[in-house]
């Protein structure tokens, strides 16, 4: 098979910047010894990959114990809540996608935040105008009811073999005895040292002593051991009927800011009703055939699974096997632009909105959209959509909206066991770190998802399916994906953290596999373009100062740089019970692949 990409160009090595270490921290207690990193391993008895090896590990410890897929993807997601608080946690929430072996079929979990009741369209208004990003992100109105917790209750209820106390006990070990600090972390607590500072009990705990954490450093999180403690014991009406519901509402209500910040922190409207009221919505995946295998997804109110599978039904009539590079670089563009366009349009929460799910991942609509596309110039963003109960050849007769903001940190992991089941889940808090508040006393920072509204309409002549309303869930890109052949085996499965590029991520990553014939690893370390119904199409550096560059600009691409796209991880099914694992080779530091019983 072709391998252009990899043949072509060097891959991308974008690393989190080392930062200066700045004021000089207290004496640091010894750093506990930190876990090989390595970004694929293959063989027996099941599989982990995420971007930590301290969560890899705690996945790989359960399934040694005889836990199964499900049992091992709530340990890991746990101990990322852990050593990657700034992406996830207990206090936001994520898409579950699972393959069960025995009966071969592929379930979901929406697990999304919710607004609360009293919350309407005009949710982050003030004054008749929408607030400042920053200051809705920071804050307690853009706090959603959290689902992580009710997400892996209903998980391990449905399929799982373990209680929830037996698969928080690694996580629960790493927040008491610590994790070793790397670059990625310490440069995440710079980047919100500033907000961090206007609340006491987040300052705290991530910038002891004002200072921030010292590569090598040992960092521990008591209070989310308790919590975990407490959530083991109780199960997940501790948070939706229970005491630490209550310090939620109370530090969303009235966010415990410094008197001396000066910093105006908005209050939220969560409610006890609003935790009770919550569901991890138990739902049939997303499903499109590409090149005669099967591809399942999370349907709404994820956009992932309709975009993703629009844009590979799109794709579907080109041979990119055979395409030059920059042949399938535009045709890839142009697909995502245009899925992007009909995803704007017509995807939001279900519950409120009439979402076409069965239109956008038909062929025939996917085809009526694919004849916009030339070989020799580029379409005109933001494109107007199309029509799904209506699929006229090449129309553009709807009236284009842009595409509005998504913020672009979360985790994704991806676990299979000796079984043959499967597991890939992506969890977030939205922004990196969060709404930067932390609710006293229990070591985890609350969601601002729900700054994934749109704050007033994309374009006041378009109908917008993402406002903010009483209980709805905000609209996602998050794509965790698992394709199966014609026997309904798995392939592949994978997904991505990065916002709306998550999307982007998870379409490139699946046709290099598929279509470019790169090994995983390589599919997921290849230089990344995202182009999102956006006037230019992001490239990370190694796509940017490549020749490639120059031969899309001449059919008129145009272009803005992205330091680093995503952070993908996968597993693959081999023969005789043999498993790969593969995750990022230098993106947020490397990720970590790591199999139970390594082939020889």
């Amino acid at each position: 098979m072709r391998r252009p990409l990899a043949r072509n160009l060097t891959v991308l090595a974008v690393s989190a910047a080392v930062v200066s270490v700045g004021a000089a921290a207290p004496p640091a207690a010894p750093a506990a010894r930190a876990a090989e990193k390595v970004p694929v391993a293959v063989g027996y008895g099941g599989a982990v990959a995420s971007v930590d090896a301290d969560a890899s590990a705690a996945g790989i410890e359960v399934l040694k114990k005889g836990g199964n897929a499900v049992d091992a993807a709530v340990a890991t997601a746990a101990a990322l809540g852990v050593t990657e608080p700034y992406s996830s946690g207990i206090g936001g929430g994520g898409y579950f996608v699972y393959y069960d072996a025995k009966s071969r079929t592929v379930h979901t979990i929406d697990g999304r935040e919710t607004a609360p009741l009293t919350a309407d369209s005009g949710l982050f208004l003030e004054n008749g105008k929408p607030l400042a990003f920053a200051d809705a992100v920071t804050s307690g109105l853009g706090v959603g009811t959290p689902g992580t917790p009710a997400t892996w209750q209903t998980a391990l209820d449905e399929w799982g073999s373990k209680r929830l106390g037996s698969v928080l006990k690694p996580a629960e070990r790493i927040a008491r005895d610590g994790f070793t600090v790397d670059s990625t972390f310490r440069s995440q607590t710079e980047s919100n040292q500033a907000r961090f500072k206007n609340f006491p009990d987040t300052a705290e705990l991530f910038l002891p002593g004002g200072a921030l954490p010292v590569v090598g450093s040992t960092f521990k999180n008591p209070d989310l051991a308790r919590t975990y403690e407490e959530l083991g014991t109780e199960g997940a009406d501790a948070i939706y009927d229970g005491d630490l519901g209550q310090e939620i509402v109370d530090t969303v209500n009235k966010p415990p800011v410094d008197p001396s910040s000066g910093y105006n922190a908005r209050p939220g409207q969560l409610s006890l009703e609003d935790l009770a009221e919550y569901e991890a919505k138990l739902q049939a995946p997303t499903r499109t055939s590409y090149r005669g295998l099967k591809v399942y997804s999370i349907a709404p109110s994820s956009s992932g699974g309709t975009t993703v599978g629009e844009a590979l039904n799109i794709l579907e009539k080109t041979d990119l096997s055979k395409a030059s590079e920059v042949q399938y670089l535009h045709r890839y563009i142009e697909a995502s632009r245009i899925a992007f366009a009909d995803r704007g349009r017509w995807v939001g929460d279900p519950a409120f909105e009439d979402v076409p799910t069965k239109g956008l991942l038909s062929q025939k609509y996917a085809d009526s959209r694919a004849c916009l596309i030339k070989d020799d110039a580029v379409l005109t963003s933001p494109l107007a959509p199309g029509d799904p109960s209506d699929p006229a050849a090449c129309s553009t007769a709807g009236t284009a909206a842009p595409t509005t903001y998504e913020g672009e940190n979360t985790t994704h992991l991806t676990v299979a066991d000796k079984w043959g089941n499967v597991v890939a889940y992506t969890l977030t808090i939205e922004q990196t770190g969060g709404s930067g508040i932390t609710v006293p006393g229990r070591g985890f920072l609350l969601n601002n998802e729900l700054t994934d509204f749109s704050f007033t309409p994309a374009s006041p002549d378009v109908h917008d399916p993402n406002l903010p309303g009483p209980g709805k869930r905000p609209r996602s890109s998050i794509s965790p994906t698992i394709v199966l052949d014609r026997n309904n085996q798995p392939v592949v499965a994978l997904g991505s953290p990065g916002g709306a590029t998550i999307i982007t991520t998870v379409l490139q990553t699946l046709t290099e596999f598929l279509d470019r014939g790169l090994p995983l690893v390589d599919a997921i370390a290849a230089p990344r373009a995202s182009q999102r119904n956006q006037t230019t199409t992001e490239l990370e550096p190694a796509l940017w100062t490549s020749t490639l560059k120059t031969q899309l600009e001449s059919l008129g691409h145009a272009f803005r740089q992205n330091a680093e796209i995503g952070a993908a991880t996968g597993v693959q099914r081999l023969p005789n019970g043999k498993w790969l694992a593969a995750a990022e080779k230098v993106r947020r530091g490397g990720g970590s692949a790591m199999v139970v019983r390594p082939a020889s």
